[in-house]
């Protein structure tokens, strides 16, 4: 039996894993807008960590027939969760964490300085070796896309390969029940991914020229099959989602040969559980008996068997979780616990001293330049679990105990 509500909307229905969640209208109605365009497949799946978003839903899964909306698929494109299980138990650990956050934030470029330009710390002012090699072979796809989107070429790309980010990217260590260390983290295809998302929105919207005014948000503009823009996008979008795969696999090579130098820590190994998954990006899938895209924009793929990562806040269990492949979820899980509340109100409502209570027992910032990212400005992971307990199952429970946020 499933958990979901059915949700009429005048396109086809809304199935919403919400229940004894919160759930705002502004999310609703742009779920509802989603719902009405004449491309979607079937109905459109929301789950529990639903907010809203730009154009579409943060929490929704889009299946569309011969077209791809941009703005769904999003600016961040690829973005998602690592996780990597070692033989480090709690005990292990020194008594006095600071030690291996300094690492962390020092093998990781994380945040943003002057304005991402020359001298940004969240960038390599030189790549190492490791990214170089990574670069070079993603570079060729990069080449094919600018030098048919010249206005691309801008920015950085091989020195963000193997960086964090900013906003709710991070990189924890965490402690599962049985008292096993974890390194986990959260990000995607950086400023690269940015721009090709911002450019391809842009074009869907010009594409559709006189007819953006039918529809419900000039924001859910799409290129079909066909059209002059839709190859270039879906070759684009299939890159940055690779770059995002490659830059969380770098910085998790980065974090474990650190690891393993320290002499605070013991020797150990790795690997016997490692997850990778997007939850910010779209794929040719089979659902109902039709090919469609399927678009996740803030949600995991919980197909039969798979594997995925559901991260709670700063101060929140986080969960590894393999997919149940409920049909009416068109195979998806929840991304996390989304949030309750825009940045803007979060830094508004909660001081400093309430953050500190709620990380309690986390090493990690604990200043007004995070307060956008406490626990309380998201919802109860606990509850967007149970709303989704047909949909995954629960391997592993984690606790973070050192959490550094870009």
């Amino acid at each position: 039996m499933s958990n979901y509500e059915r949700i009429e909307t005048g396109g086809v229905p809304i199935k919403a894993w919400v229940r004894g969640v919160h759930t705002d209208d502004n999310a609703m109605r742009q779920l509802q807008n989603v719902a009405r365009l004449p491309i979607v497949h079937g109905h459109v799946a929301a789950m529990p960590d639903v907010h809203w978003g730009i154009g579409a839903t943060v929490g929704s899964v889009i299946p569309t027939r011969g077209a791809i909306i941009p703005a769904a698929v999003g600016v961040d494109i690829g973005c998602g969760m690592m996780a990597v299980r070692t033989s480090i138990t709690a005990s292990d650990l020194p008594d006095d964490l600071k030690g291996i956050r300094r690492e962390l934030e020092r093998v990781v470029p994380h945040g943003r300085t002057n304005g991402g330009r020359k001298g940004d710390r969240g960038a390599w002012h030189r790549p190492p070796a490791t990214v170089e090699s990574a670069w070079k072979k993603l570079r060729p796809g990069y080449e094919r896309i600018v030098a048919d989107h010249p206005k691309l070429d801008r920015g950085q790309h091989v020195s963000q390969l193997g960086t964090l980010g900013g906003g709710n990217h991070f990189v924890e260590v965490c402690i599962d029940e049985e008292q096993r260390v974890w390194f986990m983290l959260h990000s995607g295809s950086r400023g690269v991914g940015n721009r090709i998302g911002m450019h391809f929105i842009g074009l869907a919207k010009k594409d559709m020229g006189q007819h953006i005014h039918n529809l419900p948000d000039k924001d859910l503009a799409y290129f079909t099959e066909g059209a002059q823009h839709f190859d270039d996008y879906v070759f684009a979008v299939d890159w940055a989602q690779r770059y995002a795969r490659v830059n969380r696999d770098l910085m998790m090579a980065h974090i474990l040969s650190a690891m393993a130098a320290r002499s605070d820590l013991p020797k150990f190994t790795h690997g016997e559980v490692a997850v990778n998954c997007h939850h910010n990006y779209v794929r040719q899938e089979e659902h109902f008996g039709q090919s469609v895209f399927v678009t996740r924009k803030g949600a995991v793929r919980a197909g039969s068997g798979d594997l995925g990562i559901i991260p709670g806040s700063m101060g929140a269990r986080s969960f590894i979780v393999r997919g149940r492949g409920n049909p009416d979820s068109l195979h998806s899980c929840s991304h996390g616990a989304g949030r309750v509340m825009s940045r803007s109100d979060a830094k508004r409502r909660f001081t400093i001293e309430e953050h500190i209570a709620a990380t309690e027992g986390v090493e990690c910032r604990k200043d007004s330049a995070v307060i956008d990212e406490t626990p309380m400005a998201y919802k109860d992971i606990d509850a967007v679990m149970a709303a989704q307990s047909d949909l995954v199952d629960v391997l592993h429970t984690l606790k973070q105990v050192v959490c550094v946020k870009g």
